[in-house]
């Protein structure tokens, strides 16, 4: 258990023992001192879970391979649901996904293989105005957020763009 007192002049006191037991903060009868325990460690800020995949079960999994920009060729075992975005950024792959994935901007921008391309659903309104940004647009882009694995492009090929360009206020100042 740790605990939090004020000292005289506002500042904050934190002892060093803790316990892994969940208990909301409790301010002790009659004094300053809050306790609290908690299952996870002390932080102030959220763990980030962006990149962060699920482990394929056995006989569930998906394959997809990413043409890097030099022309070699990387292929991963993933789970379905994932996106390429999530799927290219856990593995270290040159994919910015400056929106965190929320379809307002360009940057997970890929070149889909010809022969997977109709096997995704329709790209929305949203998707197509930010692929109208996209640097080296071809009929067969897509935004790498917006594609989630599944088994109907089990196998799916996807080129990462030469470039991309990350269109922000700024740029029209």
């Amino acid at each position: 258990m740790f605990k939090v007192s004020t000292l005289s002049r506002g500042v904050l006191n934190l002892s060093n023992t803790f316990t892994r037991t969940y208990r909301p903060m409790t301010r002790c009868r009659g004094t300053n001192t809050f306790t609290a325990s908690s299952k996870r460690p002390f932080s102030s800020s959220l763990l980030l879970q962006h990149g962060h995949l699920k482990k394929p079960k056995k006989g569930e999994e998906l394959h997809v391979t990413y043409i890097l920009k030099d022309g070699t060729q990387k292929t991963f075992e993933v789970s379905a649901g994932e996106t390429l975005l999530d799927i290219a950024q856990a593995h270290n792959l040159d994919m910015e996904g400056a929106c965190g994935g929320s379809c307002a901007c360009s940057t997970c921008h890929v070149i889909v293989d010809p022969d997977y391309y109709d096997a995704l659903p329709e790209p929305d309104d949203d998707e197509n105005d930010m692929l109208d940004l996209a640097y080296g647009l071809t009929e067969t882009s897509r935004l790498g957020c917006q594609i989630k694995m599944s088994k109907d492009i089990e196998g799916i090929r996807v080129a990462l763009p030469a470039m991309t360009r990350n269109v922000n206020a700024n740029d029209f100042n």
